[in-house]
């Protein structure tokens, strides 16, 4: 696991410190937890932009889109 150094302001810092114990947690884990958010939603954005895509084109499976029968897919 990498080491971040972050520069912040001493009062901002002292108020964290303080509700973070206050949730008992520390400031480290509420930072990374951010960051997890913040990349998580992103991932998300993609995922649902993909899926989105995929939903407008006719090769799409479900409503109105390809239906397979097993015997097409095996011909012997």
């Amino acid at each position: 696991m990498a080491n971040l150094t972050v520069t912040i302001d001493d009062d901002l810092l002292r108020r964290a410190r303080s509700r973070a114990i206050g949730n008992d947690t520390s400031v480290n884990a509420l930072i990374r937890e951010f960051l997890e958010n913040y990349v998580g939603s992103e991932l998300d954005d993609i995922r649902s932009e993909f899926l989105d895509h995929a939903a407008e084109h006719a090769g799409a499976s479900g409503a109105g889109g390809r239906s397979w029968r097993r015997d097409d897919l095996h011909d012997r």
